[in-house]
């Protein structure tokens, strides 16, 4: 059985110190996670998800809406300089992808395909969850660290201002990406027998 996959899936790991010491250029990672996105299956081929790949200042003021936005959210400056801390180390990164579900194209399916029109929501989550997985693993083969950060709705206002996002788009997603200045410890597995069931002769 060939499971090379699976050990790009292994490499696939959420790395929190991030910095700028990359290898690539930005057209070629920009290119790298178009491509991760392009080839990333949705139900219907319908294509909800849409990526803002940022690079430079522009992906700095990601985290500077993020850290702003939660001075309002924390109850205590002990407790927000620990939050800042960390909005700091994705900052510190060389990118940052915006993910996005196509609000409009959701909406048009569930009137096109009636029949279906309570799953499309949920079919766009999950096409949303593969092509994450995708541009991780991808950045993630070329030695480039990322996670995944879930700080919508609360940004959501401040991030279609600054970056002219088109209504329709409802972000979903932050993934800060860079250099790997540290590894993350031992991944922890659930036991098989709590996690699988084999049927069948």
């Amino acid at each position: 059985m060939n499971d090379k996959y699976i050990e790009f899936l292994k490499n696939r790991r959420s790395i929190y110190a991030l910095g700028r010491n990359v290898k690539q250029s930005k057209e070629e990672i920009a290119e790298l996670i178009k491509k991760a996105v392009r080839e990333s299956p949705t139900a219907f081929n319908n294509q909800t998800i849409k990526a803002g790949i940022l690079f430079g200042s522009a992906s700095e003021k990601v985290w500077d809406i993020v850290a702003k936005r939660l001075k309002s959210e924390v109850p205590t400056e002990e407790a927000y300089a620990k939050t800042k801390e960390k909005v700091d180390s994705f900052k510190a990164g060389f990118g940052t992808v915006l993910l996005f579900t196509d609000q409009s194209i959701v909406d048009q399916n569930k009137k096109q395909f009636s029949l279906y029109a309570n799953n499309f929501q949920d079919w766009s989550e999950q096409g949303l969850g593969g092509a994450q997985l995708s541009i991780w693993t991808a950045l993630a083969e070329n030695k480039i660290g990322a996670s995944l950060q879930h700080y919508n709705p609360l940004i959501d206002d401040q991030i279609k201002e600054a970056f002219d996002v088109p209504e329709s788009w409802v972000l979903r997603a932050e993934m800060p990406f860079g250099s790997i200045e540290a590894l993350p410890g031992e991944k922890q597995y659930t036991v098989d027998d709590q996690r699988f069931k084999v049927i069948g002769d």
